[in-house]
């Protein structure tokens, strides 16, 4: 499956993301630092998560939330794997994300 619908849950990407908004992902995309992807820390595999990528790190991705004052990204959990890149956010309101 290429394609994947993901919902933001919490409020670690305000202001570009908020709790709630539904979008698509492309699983297996090509990563650029400052893309918005869908990550799995190492550290906690169990954890799905929406974030930006800062940087190569490791074999995977230092990835960190755009809201300054939530730690919940690299900082606290280390390197991430990322799962695919986030294209458009299609709910509630549709448009390309950067």
């Amino acid at each position: 499956m290429r394609w994947q619908l993901v919902l933001v849950q919490g409020p670690s990407m305000v202001p570009t993301l908020r709790s709630g908004d539904a979008l698509l992902v492309r699983r297996g995309a090509r990563v650029r630092s400052g893309d918005i992807v869908v990550a799995r820390f190492r550290t906690r595999p169990d954890l799905l998560v929406v974030k930006r990528a800062v940087r190569p790190q490791d074999g995977g991705w230092w990835i960190q939330g755009d809201n300054t004052l939530i730690e919940d990204d690299s900082r606290r959990y280390g390197v991430a794997d990322v799962i695919g890149r986030v294209l458009i956010r299609y709910y509630p309101k549709p448009g390309r994300l950067s």
